[in-house]
């Protein structure tokens, strides 16, 4: 019951559910419990004949996930798969920028998000970044399987390429020149930008777009990094009809 070669953990009803109904890589094997969980004949369906069905004790499932929150269901799968080309303005006219997002859990809530607010691409910058594991698949509810994910070097670079492909930058910070994210006229092809929990968005960055800010009951608090970008992420999918 060891880490398969070039295969990544998932566990959990839902990140197993959306990783079989996306089709985009494959599920060599899955630990189970019997009797199994509830949700089991709706994942049963969906296997490939290739998967390998094992069943083991809920302590063994805990060990393989190494967390308690595996819901009786873990798996092993083939790498995510991301992209490797650069998004078209012309057709990716709503795209997510994560500058920093450093903890699994806020990864994944906001991948989710994006997911419901029918963005078209997420953007992740590689510095100091939380890896898109099994935690963050979790925490998406398996919706970042359906997600196309490009991963750059730094913000910095991925806002310039932006900038350069047309794409008009709003970047939630606490800036004294931020605009009332609630104000603003939304000009597609764009991308929002949320920084990272702790330091935000840097300069450098807010000089590529228009810094916005979310209202709020004081200017020393702000909201977390992933409820920032979902309240962000649902305005502007309203107001460019997206949803």
């Amino acid at each position: 019951m060891k880490k398969q070669l070039d295969t990544e953990l998932v566990y959990g009803i839902h990140p197993i559910i959306e990783l079989l109904k996306a089709k985009r890589r494959k599920l060599f094997t899955i630990y189970t419990t019997k009797p199994e969980p509830k949700a089991w004949p709706d994942i049963a369906k969906r296997l490939a004949p290739y998967t390998e069905v094992q069943y083991v004790t809920r302590d063994a499932l805990a060990n393989i996930a190494q967390t308690t929150d595996h819901q009786g269901v873990v798996g092993f799968a083939a790498p995510f798969g991301f992209r490797k080309k650069q998004f078209d303005p012309a057709k990716d006219k709503f795209l997510l920028l994560l500058d920093g997002i450093q903890d699994p859990r806020n990864l994944g809530a906001i991948l989710r998000t994006a997911y419901c607010t029918n963005v078209d691409g997420v953007i992740i910058s590689q510095r100091n970044a939380a890896p898109l594991n099994a935690v963050a698949l979790k925490s998406s509810a398996g919706l970042a399987e359906h997600l196309e994910i490009l991963f750059v070097p730094s913000a910095i670079s991925g806002a310039q390429s932006l900038n350069q492909q047309g794409y008009h930058l709003y970047l939630t910070a606490l800036h004294q020149k931020s605009q009332n994210a609630l104000n603003v006229a939304y000009q597609e092809p764009l991308c929002v930008v949320i920084g990272s929990e702790g330091a935000g968005i840097s300069r450098e960055l807010i000089a590529l777009g228009t810094p916005i800010i979310l209202p709020q009951k004081a200017t020393d608090i702000s909201y977390n990094a992933s409820v920032a970008a979902g309240i962000i992420l649902f305005y502007v999918a309203t107001q460019c009809k997206r949803l």
